[in-house]
């Protein structure tokens, strides 16, 4: 798709993922950039920009950059977690959850107009052929960002509590195994690295799991699939890019767009105004906030998860190897001094609010499987809002204002898509072909 008919796209699809493979040739020359959010996105855009010889200054409202999304998140940098939630089983979770507590996608009905219209939206990409289709092109992105990340961590050398171990997506029945098999070689045929491992070996892997082994049925390693502290990751690439020149002013609070015609012409905050050559929208879930104001629809909803981060007490009980739940949908993730356990996607609209009644299940999860060398009366509750698209793809590229582009809606794995995401955009900027193809992205049988 080329960049003038991106400018139609923006407005007018449910979402997509939007890049240029042969057109918008321009001549390459350094730019100051405005970049509307500190998260994950925010900051990896700015640094490959910076790389570029760009010109880059960031705003985030809070105090510190990546406390928001980017704060609680699973940790995992997982290609083979790419498969969409809108498949032909979200209709009959979301309404069960209307009845039914521990589901791991909840909906709680709201007066907020734009959760009906995104949720219709939502249901026509819940097709076979569509949750394939869009699970193929967030696996290509998925699996570029991976390497962008290992490219930038080969050279900056940035400590973020990494592991390297793969990631084993368990299941606890049989049935539930081999229907898990057979969904993963969708990802398999395009190049995704899996092993599908017993009980015995799960255990082997990770000793601390030897006392829930009859739980566990077998699993799926991904081998290649990684981890680490998305938070922690995103504050060291901000302090890179301070140090060469780049400017990021956190307690900024963007107040309002200006556009004149075609163009921004400034972006108004609580620390004055501010001017660029050129702006990139990254706001995560307040990003249709805005745009809407300045005459765009980003098919963009808010979707709140929920995490865990509970201290170590003794580290050779604690889990080394991060594990999925498939059937609970629980992650838990080693991170350093502690765990990161993250469950549960709730369609509540704009509230952040949480209580510990809202963890007790993850909680109880967590601590089924791995019952000692854990902090649990010490746990940090969090709820933070993921900004969903309806096929669970960002909106990324120029959109119709000249000088606005779009790096936001990462949805549920941003922390594994934002550097692929960010070099895009900084390609695209300088006129070069994207390295992701996903126009032409097979359709494979069922």
């Amino acid at each position: 798709m080329c960049v003038n008919t991106l400018r139609k796209w923006v407005d007018t699809k449910p979402c997509a993922v939007i890049y240029c493979r042969q057109c918008f040739r321009q001549e390459a020359r350094a730019m100051h950039a405005l970049i509307l959010g500190g998260g994950v996105v925010g900051i990896t855009t700015a640094y490959q920009l910076l790389q570029d010889g760009h010109d880059v200054t960031v705003l985030e409202q809070e105090s510190q950059v990546a406390e928001s999304a980017s704060w609680g998140n699973a940790g995992m940098i997982a290609p083979g977690h790419s498969f969409v939630w809108s498949s032909p089983a979200a209709p009959k979770i979301l309404l069960k959850s209307l009845f039914l507590k521990n589901q791991s996608l909840r909906f709680r009905l709201s007066a907020d107009p734009h959760l009906y219209s995104w949720s219709l939206r939502f249901l026509r990409e819940c097709t076979a052929q569509k949750a394939r289709l869009n699970t193929l092109r967030k696996h290509r992105l998925a699996t570029h960002s991976q390497s962008v990340l290992q490219e930038v961590v080969s050279r900056e050398k940035i400590d973020y509590d990494r592991t390297t171990s793969g990631i084993i997506y368990f299941h606890r029945n049989k049935a539930a195994l081999d229907t898990g098999v057979r969904n993963m070689k969708l990802l398999e045929s395009d190049g995704q690295q899996i092993r599908v491992i017993d009980a015995d070996e799960v255990v082997r892997r990770e000793p601390t799991l030897l006392a829930s082994r009859n739980l566990i049925a077998g699993g799926i390693l991904c081998p290649t699939d990684e981890t680490g502290s998305s938070s922690k990751f995103t504050k060291a690439l901000a302090d890179i890019v301070r140090s060469r020149g780049g400017r990021i002013l956190t307690d900024t609070r963007i107040l309002k767009l200006e556009r004149s015609g075609d163009r921004i012409t400034r972006v108004v905050t609580s620390r004055g105004d501010f001017s660029a050559d050129c702006y990139v929208l990254s706001l995560g879930s307040e990003s249709p906030l805005f745009a809407r104001k300045i005459g765009l629809s980003l098919p963009i909803y808010p979707i709140k998860g929920y995490s865990l981060t509970i201290p170590i007490t003794d580290p050779d009980l604690a889990p080394k190897v991060p594990v999925l739940d498939e059937h609970f949908l629980v992650a838990i993730t080693p991170m350093g001094d502690a765990i990161r356990v993250t469950a549960t996607a709730e369609f509540a609209g704009y509230d952040r609010s949480h209580k510990p009644s809202d963890f007790a299940f993850m909680m109880d999860v967590a601590r089924s499987l791995f019952p000692k060398g854990i902090a649990y009366d010490r746990a940090h509750m969090w709820a933070g809002l993921r900004p969903m698209t309806p096929d669970n793809l960002p909106v990324l590229g120029r959109s119709k204002i000249d000088n606005l582009w779009l790096n936001t809606g990462h949805g549920h794995i941003g922390w594994t898509m934002s550097h692929g995401s960010a070099r895009i955009i900084a390609d695209l900027m300088a006129g070069r072909d994207s390295p992701v193809d996903l126009d032409t992205v097979p359709l494979v049988a069922a």
